[in-house]
């Protein structure tokens, strides 16, 4: 056990659960590619390439500027408190976008759900995202203030 420990740096259980989660990527990589497997291949290359190439160049330009507008107010407590929902919200419009542009046709005689509130409930989810995020925030602050008054001494003469 201490061999497997200093050699491997965990125990069993966690070795056993990281081989188990490779068996079941590489299955589901074999039966995912066991189709049309070049056009498949293509597309993961390209969803990487536009990922690397043009996304992650534009949060990079959001950030600093995000970056820059707190450093200009003094105030850079408050940058994760965007940055978090706004992660969420976008993560959210790119896997239901089609839906959310509504330009999907024929959803609601496939599904028999509505297709035309999937703006107005993710514009809902983005608003209750940042709501919980200035609450947070708000509460982050109160708790900082009331530690500061606490660490104070008193005044006495």
């Amino acid at each position: 056990m201490r061999r497997l420990r200093r050699w491997y740096g965990e125990g069993p259980f966690q070795l056993l659960v990281l081989l188990a989660s490779f068996a079941l990527a590489g299955y589901a990589g074999v039966r995912l590619l066991d189709g049309d497997w070049p056009l498949i291949a293509v597309w993961f290359v390209g969803a990487a390439l536009v990922h690397d190439l043009l996304f992650v160049p534009a949060y990079a330009l959001v950030d600093r500027a995000l970056r820059t507008a707190a450093g200009r107010l003094d105030r850079r407590g408050w940058i994760n408190f965007v940055r978090v929902p706004a992660l969420l919200s976008g993560l959210l419009l790119l896997v239901w976008f089609p839906l959310v542009t509504g330009q999907v046709e024929g959803y609601e005689s496939s599904t028999a759900l509505p297709a035309g509130v999937f703006l107005t409930r993710w514009l809902l989810v983005t608003a209750v995202l940042f709501a919980g995020a200035a609450l947070c925030r708000m509460v982050q602050v109160r708790r900082a203030r009331r530690s500061a008054r606490k660490e104070r001494p008193s005044v006495s003469h």
